[in-house]
């Protein structure tokens, strides 16, 4: 993200103001990634509740992460324009606020509207978070232990969200799980709402064509896959969304390609390694969340699971993603990144095969070392993929092309549960559809670590940082 000339500058020296937006932001990240994971424990008492099947929570797990996807580079554009501090807090205020909606939803319909709220409300605060970190810490040793911290709150918040999300439906019901956000939510507001207001607007340009056309394509995908199973693939309404898909997304594109200042900048995939970086991201993402999407039913709905029952039995998966995060830099650098990153994928393919054993009258443990090979391959990915993609770009360039990897990861999040979803709901029984599923993960997998292994080949890697040395002496 571009640093707007005009905001106050926070520094670490100061103690009170640095320590203020350092725990605001480090409350705002957690209790974003926390309701990512929190809510697939309630989905089945949610669907009881709100008399709701496989596609109505599909919604509620896609009105969030689909809001969230699209908007978060126009949350970043937004901050550059009027202030990292003036858009956090607006975000984090629409957060909260779309929270309490969501616990007092009284149907489907509104429940998903406020989820999307509360996606867009993240796409503002998070990357808001990064600039505000970046102002408060100007010293490079200090800002990289501040934004450590803010990576750790937000991963100990993602391990901990199915097994807290169990107890809190045990003891509260489904609609504590979006109560919980309101507490933390007016904390980060009462830290953020004294630091001083950004005085001087940007000058960054507000793609608006490029933002709705964004919208409309990868809204009526996700639709689509969500919708078809119930309509049918050849009916009307599915053919004419998938005309609007295809026809909005090579007009995002033309849009794009002519843009001065576009919202996503196509030339940052000219470079194969950011590519393959944001594809392997996205790959990621879909395939847990989608894993993560279809075990919560599988646990609660086929095998009878109470949501404390089932928060427990994804702990060894979600303990490990936070491991992962941990040990990630540490073993890119002593296997290197080109083979700890296939490695990964491997392990999320030998995780999904391992998952395919277990029958639904197996004991639990069977699955627990699949879930520990899924877990860690996840956690470590999506710090592994970040680093070598960031490392393509100039500094000027990094905060939209943090976002681009963010927006990528979501997609695939949005993917993975519409996809997954849809196999669920149209192939009978469950443990057939299940399996397939399982087996598109296998297939993802090994795919993304093909991509990987060629797109970070020495030789190729050789020559893209000779081209940039050479345009920059050109220039």
């Amino acid at each position: 993200m571009t640093m707007n000339p005009g905001a106050v500058n926070f520094r670490a020296g100061d103690g009170q103001p640095a320590r203020k937006i350092l725990a605001a932001t480090s409350i705002s990240y957690a209790i974003v990634l926390l309701d990512a994971s929190i809510v697939n424990i309630g989905l089945e008492q949610i669907g009881a509740t709100l008399d709701s099947g496989v596609s109505g929570l599909q919604w509620i797990v896609n009105a969030y992460t689909l809001s969230f996807a699209s908007f978060l580079m126009t949350g970043g554009t937004l901050g550059d324009r009027l202030g990292a501090r003036n858009i956090y807090l607006a975000g984090l205020m629409l957060f909260t606020l779309a929270s309490a909606l969501c616990g007092f939803a009284p149907n489907l319909g509104t429940l998903a509207m406020a989820r999307a709220l509360q996606g867009l409300g993240s796409a503002m605060l998070v990357p808001c978070s990064l600039a505000l970190i970046n102002q408060a810490y100007p010293d490079p040793a200090r800002r990289a232990a501040a934004i450590g911290m803010w990576m750790g709150c937000g991963g100990i918040a993602m391990a901990s969200g199915p097994l807290l999300g169990g107890l809190l439906i045990h003891g509260f019901g489904w609609r504590s799980i979006f109560f919980v956000n309101l507490p933390l939510g007016l904390a980060g507001i009462c830290l953020t709402w004294p630091l001083p207001r950004d005085r001087a607007p940007g000058t960054r340009h507000f793609d608006i064509a490029g933002q709705l056309t964004a919208i409309i394509a990868l809204g009526s995908l996700i639709a689509l896959l969500i919708e078809a199973p119930a309509l049918g693939w050849g009916s009307l309404p599915i053919v004419a969304g998938a005309v609007v898909c295809g026809m909005a997304s090579l007009l995002f594109i033309r849009i794009e390609t002519r843009q001065p200042q576009p919202m996503l900048p196509l030339s940052l995939f000219r470079n194969g390694l950011f590519a393959a970086s944001a594809l392997v991201s996205m790959a990621s993402a879909l395939v847990f969340y989608g894993m993560l999407f279809a075990f919560s039913i599988y646990y609660q709905r086929v095998l009878g699971y109470a949501p404390l029952q089932a928060g427990l039995a994804f702990l060894p998966m979600t303990v490990m993603v936070a491991t992962g995060g941990l040990v990630s830099g540490r073993l890119a650098r002593l296997f290197g990144a080109r083979a700890s990153m296939c490695a990964a994928f491997c392990l999320y393919a030998i995780g999904a095969a391992g998952m395919l054993l277990p029958e639904p009258g197996s004991p639990y443990w069977f699955a627990v070392l699949p879930m520990l090979a899924i877990g860690l391959a996840s956690g470590f990915i999506s710090p592994a993929a970040t680093a070598p993609a960031m490392g393509t770009v100039e500094k000027n360039r990094a905060g939209i092309a943090a976002a681009v990897l963010n927006s990528a990861r979501q997609t695939g999040a949005a993917l993975g549960v519409a996809i997954f979803g849809a196999l669920l709901a149209t192939l009978q029984p469950f443990a057939q559809a299940l399996h397939i599923v399982l087996g598109m993960v296998v297939a993802i997998s090994l795919a993304a670590a093909l991509l990987w292994w060629f797109s970070t080949r020495p030789s190729a890697c050789l020559q893209r940082v000779q081209a940039r040395s050479k345009n920059a002496a050109l220039r």
